[in-house]
């Protein structure tokens, strides 16, 4: 059966190419001239792989489209990857993904990269389906399970069997849910490849083909692997996000003061760059998962590094705040580190939001990032039951107060 995928654009001519472009590899192609009509199909049809949208369209452009598409529940799976001229901004690259937005691709288009991008949606839409519909299996064998066992008078032997039989089943209905509980990271995972190959093509290009190219040419493989590394980095970063949830939940008595001074050998290079220093104050040893704590540090005390002021050397301290009768997490008493720097700073009304998944406070051009670093540390503070917060003034640098609660519910072996 073939994936079909439908394309919205209001010009024939970039239809034509997306055509031209995807054909080749089997797919059924959908066209809709509007926003409407892309809805007037949507309503009949929502079996699609994915949507390849232009945004400026007359009438409903692609990011309203997209908005009334995810409306419908039926309609929350199909990804949306929006096309795009290549002068779009930060902003409105931003307004796509909380649209609803996938991905983007930029025109020109580069058939080669449109398709590596395809094939990807397509690869997860084929897993997702094979994994709905190995779930309404087990669950129509469980139903029978269920009607058997209340239709039979069996014997208690039979009963025993039956109810065996169904607990097997349970147990693969939860694996089942839980492999749907990982589509994120089945997603950035299986974008490893097609994106190594996109790489590799363009570097080849780049060191074997340069000659041939005019200038117009080596600004794109310049851009293709410019684009390729903010991806690779987004992909590790999400990664990274969705593995803090795998991580079990055992922890063991760790000493954080050694654990900074670790975490101090690994960005020795970038604080000697910025002729920065690091100062560690005795820290508590308390139990925890100490991978995901180490890197809770890494990326709070990188983050201090890179937003530090450009003429002025960072200094950054890691202390333990005096314990507090009124400090209390979940009503119970609790360790409170702080990172502190005199970087950059921020306004204070933005202290919550730096910690959501791809807020960035700064365009791309200033500071690199993916915008995951905060989110990740929140989520790893979160799974010790602590919290995290931020202070700052801007250009008078930061704090992130990292609290952990000193009677720990969960189990931990002694180191």
């Amino acid at each position: 059966m073939k994936e079909k995928i439908l394309l919205v654009d209001d010009r024939e001519d970039n239809i034509l190419s997306l055509e031209a472009i995807l054909e080749p590899d089997g797919y059924e192609l959908v066209k809709a001239q509007s926003g409407h009509q892309a809805l007037k199909i949507l309503l009949k049809e929502f079996d699609f792989a994915l949507i390849l949208m232009d945004v400026k369209m007359p009438g409903l452009n692609g990011f309203e489209t997209a908005a009334l598409i995810y409306d419908r529940e039926k309609l929350r799976h199909i990804p949306v990857i929006f096309i795009t001229a290549t002068n779009s901004g930060d902003e409105n690259i931003y307004k796509g993904y909380k649209a609803g937005a996938v991905d983007f691709i930029h025109k020109p288009l580069n058939p080669d990269l449109l398709r590596a991008k395809v094939e990807v949606f397509v690869e997860l839409y084929r897993k997702n389906n094979r994994l709905r519909i190995q779930e309404r299996k087990l669950v129509a064998i469980n139903k029978s399970l269920q009607n058997e066992i209340k239709e039979k008078n069996a014997s208690e032997e039979k009963v025993k069997e039956l109810n065996s039989m169904l607990m097997n089943n349970i147990t693969k209905l939860e694996a089942t849910n839980k492999d749907l509980d990982n589509f994120a990271f089945m997603a950035s995972h299986d974008m490893q490849e097609p994106l190594r190959k996109i790489r590799m093509f363009a570097n080849f290009l780049s060191e074997g083909y340069i000659h041939l190219l005019d200038e117009q040419g080596k600004t794109f493989i310049s851009r293709i692997l410019v684009s390729t590394e903010r991806m690779q980095q987004l992909i590790n970063d999400l990664l990274s996000f969705s593995k803090v949830s795998k991580a079990e939940d055992s922890f063991v008595i760790t000493d954080l003061t050694e654990l900074v001074k670790e975490v101090s050998v690994e960005l020795r290079d970038n604080l000697e760059e910025r002729k920065g220093q690091l100062i560690i104050d005795t820290l508590p040893s308390i139990p925890v998962n100490p991978n995901l704590i180490r890197s809770l540090f890494y990326n709070l005390i990188h983050n201090s590094i890179k937003y530090s002021k450009k003429e002025v050397p960072p200094i950054i301290k890691v202390y333990e705040q005096q314990k507090q009768l009124e400090d209390k997490i979940n009503g119970a008493e609790s360790y409170r580190i702080v990172i502190e720097d005199n970087g950059i700073g921020f306004e204070q009304k933005y202290a919550e939001q730096i910690f959501d998944i791809f807020k960035r406070l700064h365009i791309r051009s200033e500071f690199e990032g993916t915008g995951i670093g905060l989110a990740l540390c929140k989520k790893i503070v979160e799974k010790h039951h602590g919290s995290i917060s931020a202070e700052g003034k801007p250009a008078e640098g930061s704090q992130f107060i990292v609290s952990f609660p000193v009677v720990n519910n969960y189990s931990w072996t002694h180191s």
